[in-house]
Parts: structure tokens; sequence; C-alpha cells
């Protein structure tokens, strides 16, 4: 028998119990799961989310793993309580819904949609876009999202490149990597996308120096980390044309306060933090099989490298 501990915020249980049961009882094992814990010496597995009623670990002596359900674990990564592995959420429902939404704003931005949209005003205005092989587009971050991303819009026929701290490979994008890679990269972007992780390294990655590097007039879209952007380098950015507009659905204090200047910008577009989200139906089959690997003595999916923060 193995014990789960259910240890994220308590309005999460209503929306996980039934899928995780389902899941779990697919794998055929035995097991207990709850949203509460009295003896936390029993307990083997910890589904853990940012916020719950755990930030503490060291009570968990016998527990083999922390299941995170989310893909972010900046929150959690440096907590010097955790001795055991940590793993984050990597799961099909979690990646389509950053494709769709990554895709649809790439769009948007490359044909133009807003002075139609927004242009009902009786006149005329001629002028087609660019083909897509002729559009720029860079995925700063080449982790599961950021590489998903990249071959939906290559396979759109963009030209599509990519950043990440490490060399990557991947059919149909220009891959580079480093910090010489990053001015290469930034040089001739048209739209960039930011999906990295946040850590000491990527924090204000999008600066005064990056965002001069990029041609005049592109377009930032951000649903990876708000961090990631020196927000008042890029207001000013914005302010002299330098960058023509950003999409942003993350930021450093959310919900974003009413009388941030993001809201007012008229080139910036705010999103509610809704790229993309943890659905618990796909998500507890992943928490699931990870549990069945690790019963099974095999490795664990999606650990996090805890020098890395990713």
């Amino acid at each position: 028998m193995i014990n789960i501990y259910f240890a994220a915020k308590p309005a999460s249980w209503a929306e996980y119990e039934t899928p995780l049961r389902t899941a779990l009882d697919e794998i055929g094992v035995a097991y207990t799961l709850s949203a509460s814990c009295d003896v936390p010496e029993k307990i083997d597995y910890l589904i853990y989310a940012p916020g719950g009623p755990v930030s503490d670990f060291t009570p968990y002596t016998n527990a083999k793993a922390v299941l995170c359900l989310w893909a972010g674990v900046e929150s959690i990564v440096e907590n010097v309580t955790l001795k055991i592995p940590l793993t984050r959420m990597v799961d099909h429902g979690l990646t389509q819904g950053m494709i769709e939404w990554v895709t649809g704003h790439v769009l948007r931005h490359h044909l133009g949609m807003d002075q139609h949209i927004l242009g009902q005003d009786g006149k005329w205005r001629l002028g087609a876009p660019p083909l897509a092989t002729d559009r720029t587009v860079s995925i700063l971050g080449l982790g599961a999202l950021g590489t998903a991303c990249a071959q939906t819009l290559a396979a759109l026929n963009f030209k599509v490149q990519g950043w990440s701290r490490s060399k990557k490979q991947i059919d149909g994008v220009a891959c580079f990597h480093g910090e010489a890679g990053l001015a290469q990269i930034l040089s001739n972007t048209e739209i960039a996308v930011l999906l990295l992780p946040l850590t000491e390294a990527t924090e204000n990655l999008i600066n005064a120096t990056r965002l001069a590097q990029m041609p005049r007039g592109a377009v930032i879209i951000n649903p990876g980390r708000g961090p990631l952007i020196d927000d008042a380098t890029l207001l000013a950015a914005l302010d002299r044309g330098q960058i023509s507009h950003a999409t942003l659905d993350v930021f450093r204090t959310e919900p974003l306060p009413a009388d941030d200047p993001y809201w007012a910008h008229p080139q910036v577009t705010v999103t509610p933090h809704i790229a993309s989200e943890t659905r618990p139906i796909t998500a507890a089959r992943v928490i699931a099989e990870n549990v069945q690997r690790d019963v099974m003595g095999e490795p664990l999916l999606h650990v996090v490298d805890r020098a890395l923060g990713y």
C-alpha cells in the first residue's frame, strides 16, 4: 500500500480527486490518497502545488518524490528542506493549450489583425501581410513547451529560430545557444516568444541591452514568466517605437494591479495568465505514470535539475 498526500490548495482537491483516483486505479497499485496528513512519515509521494499546506518537507522522512502539478518550479526548487526528487508537470493538455495560445497571438501580429479588428472606421486599408515564409519568429526557451510551439510554427512555414541555455537540435528550427547565440537570434527577430524558466540567469533577461538588439518594430509575446522582462525598459522601448507591441500573459504581481501602466499602454495586450494551465484529467495521468514508474523501479519522468532550476 502506498500513501499519497495531495499537498496543494484545498480548492484544487475538488478538481483533482476524481481524475487522480481514476488514473491511479488504472495503473493497478494499492494506494491511499488524501488531502490531509496526520502522520507525515507514512507518506510515500506528495502531489504538490505552490500555495498549499507544505513548505517544510523535513517531516516526510520516507517520501520518495514530490510530484509538482505546475510546469514552473521556481517557488520550490531552492527549498533547502526538499532532499528527494522533484518532478515538474509536462502533460499533453498543458502543452496543447500553450501551442494554441502562442500560435494565435503570433498569427495576430503576423497578419496585422488589429488594424482591421480595431479599424472599422470606413477607411479602405490596402496592403497584404507577408507570407509566413518571410516572417522570423524566435522562441526563447526550448523546453517541452518551447519546442512544441517552435515545431507548430515551423509547420506553418514561419522562419523559426530557437534559443536555449545549452545546445539543442530541432528539425525545421534554427537553434542557437549561449550569450553570443542570444545576441545573434535577437538581431533579426520580428516576433519573440518567451518560454524560458525563471532562474537567476533568466530574470530580467529582456532588458535595455537585449531590446536594443532587436529590429525596430519587433513584437514581444510573453506566456512564460513575468520576471523574464525588465518592465521599465520594455515600457520605454514601447514608448519610443523600438518595440511595436507586447502581448503579456504573466507578470511579477498577479493579478496585475489595476493601476499598473501595462493596462493603459496602447501598445500592450494584457491577458490574465491564461496561455495554458494544467488540466486535471491529463495531469492526473502524468502523476499516476510517475508513481507507477517509481514503484516498478523505473526512472521518474520530468525530474527537475536542482542546479539548473528547471
